[in-house]
C-alpha cells in the first residue's frame, strides 16, 4: 500500500454541492449533497483516517451532513483555512504533507499549495485546477469528494475496503 494521508480535508460548497445557493421565500436555504460522497467518509474511516471539513459557510444543514457522516472534525465559519489547517496538524502531531485537502475557489488557493494530495473538482476555475496534484473528473456535488478519496487511497486499497465493508455485513 502506497502511503496514505493521515487526515482528509474538504471544502463544502463546491465540492459536496454544486456551488449554487438555493433560498425559498420564507428564508429557507437549501443544498444538494450527493450520496456518493459519503463512501468517501466511509472509507477514510475504515482506514483510521479522520475526515474534517473547512467552510467558511455557518449553517445547520452542512452541521447535520457532518454528524451524519461522523465527521471528525468540523470547522465552520472559518476565514483562514491554511490556519485552521494547521492548528489541526499541531492538535494530531502531523504536518501538512500528511494532509489531504479538497476545494474549489480562491478561499482554497493557499491550502491546497501547503497539502501532500490536492485535489479540486472540474467545475473550478482553470487556475485553480492548476494546484491540484490529484486529477478528478467530476464536478462539485456530483461525487468530486468520493472520486479524490478513491483517487488518494489507490485502487487496490478500495478494493480491499468494500470487500472488508461487504464482508463485515454477511
Amino acid at each position: 500500500m502506497e502511503k496514505l494521508p493521515r487526515l482528509i480535508l474538504t471544502d463544502i460548497d463546491g465540492v459536496w454541492t454544486d456551488g449554487g445557493m438555493y433560498y425559498d421565500q420564507t428564508g429557507n436555504e437549501w443544498k444538494r449533497f450527493h450520496t456518493y460522497d459519503s463512501a468517501g467518509v466511509l472509507f477514510a474511516h475504515h482506514l483510521g483516517i479522520p475526515v474534517g471539513i473547512l467552510t467558511g459557510e455557518n449553517t445547520e444543514i452542512v452541521r447535520r451532513r457532518a454528524k451524519k457522516l461522523k465527521v471528525e472534525y468540523l470547522f465552520m465559519g472559518v476565514q483562514d483555512k491554511v490556519v485552521a489547517a494547521k492548528r489541526l496538524c499541531e492538535e494530531l502531531h502531523i504536518t501538512l504533507q500528511d494532509v489531504a485537502y479538497i476545494g474549489d475557489d480562491i478561499n482554497d488557493i493557499e491550502l491546497l499549495k501547503l497539502v501532500g494530495w490536492a485535489g479540486v473538482p472540474t467545475s473550478a476555475s482553470e487556475y485553480i485546477k492548476e494546484l491540484a496534484n490529484v486529477q478528478l473528473k467530476k464536478q462539485g456535488g456530483n461525487g468530486a469528494f468520493r472520486e479524490f478519496v478513491e483517487a488518494i487511497l489507490g485502487e487496490d486499497t478500495v478494493n480491499m475496503v468494500v470487500k472488508e465493508v461487504l464482508f463485515d455485513k454477511q
